[in-house]
């Protein structure tokens, strides 16, 4: 069991994929439960709840590395910010109000926002194979959501919801990018600091909603979904996340979000029914060769 373990530890390619599609689910429960569940207590209970199990196994190493988190305080609490505490808050609120199509083709922007700010940032450089690759992929995320017809772009309205989706696609890509500046931190001591102080910055936040907007229904479906997000999208993803750029880096591993409407597609096909049509797997199959393309120039 340790050697498979390894061995996943060390695939970055399966480990993305096992995030993402993590991550998929998360957008299609935040609206589903919009009406049971507020946003920002949403994204509170999630880390709340994350932050309860990962500090058991991860207070060991916390006091271990506590004085390198120290001093890489302001650096690990801008990841916290907007890793933890931004993104996921703005995707629910933004939830709310759009559809989860639009908010899988604003997240689809993420792989494009990384390597510009990985650009102005640290320099690093774009070519012309990978610029080709990243828009062969987005093309096909925007084949698959709007469905081979071009009227259902032009049908999409932006919102308010969208609008705060794609600042927190520019947060999470913030946080991308700066995680090879992470010290070198045990990884389940930098997702502890990071889950339990993004949690931290919640706090005043979930009180203010609570108190005057609307307060969380606790009844079975909410408490599963706080179990879900509190796991999967969170705690499995981000090791799977965080380790994946370690391993290939941010404009590499920030492609794997252009599966998400992939996942997204199977799942509606699969759970619901939905039938199986070419543009699906003409637009699969551009995300698919836009991947590859541009992790075999890395080679």
């Amino acid at each position: 069991m340790k050697n498979l373990f390894r061995r996943i530890y060390s695939a970055p390619y399966l480990l993305l994929t096992m995030a993402v599609f993590f991550w998929s689910v998360n957008s299609i429960v935040g609206r589903f439960m919009r009406l049971d569940v507020p946003p920002i207590a949403l994204s509170f209970w999630r880390w709340a709840g994350a932050s309860m199990i990962i500090i058991y196994f991860a207070w060991p190493k916390l006091k271990e590395d506590w004085s390198i988190i120290k001093r890489h305080q302001p650096l690990l609490l801008l990841l916290a910010l907007t890793g933890v505490a931004m993104f996921n808050t703005l995707l629910y609120s933004g939830l709310q109000s759009t559809v989860a199509l639009n908010a899988f083709l604003i997240q689809s922007t993420m792989p494009v926002l990384i390597m510009l700010f990985s650009f102005f940032i640290f320099r690093d450089k774009i070519n012309h194979l990978q610029g080709v690759g990243v828009a062969l992929s987005l093309a096909g995320v925007v084949m698959v959501i709007a469905r081979g017809d071009i009227e259902v772009l032009r049908s999409l309205s932006l919102n308010r919801g969208d609008i705060l989706i794609f600042i927190a696609a520019i947060g999470y890509a913030v946080y991308s990018v700066m995680l090879r500046k992470r010290p070198t931190l045990h990884p389940i001591s930098f997702i502890a600091f990071t889950f339990v102080t993004g949690t931290l910055m919640l706090l005043p936040l979930y009180i203010w909603e609570t108190v005057t907007v609307k307060t969380i229904t606790l009844n079975g479906p909410t408490m599963l979904t706080i179990a879900y997000v509190a796991i999967f999208p969170s705690i499995v993803s981000y090791f799977c996340y965080n380790r994946g750029i370690e391993l290939i880096g941010a404009n590499r591993a920030g492609l794997f979000i252009h599966l998400m409407p992939v996942f997204g597609t199977i799942m509606a096909i699969v759970f619901l029914g939905e039938r199986f049509f070419w543009f699906h797997g003409v637009g699969i199959a551009m995300i698919f060769f836009g991947i590859v393309m541009t992790l075999w120039h890395h080679k």
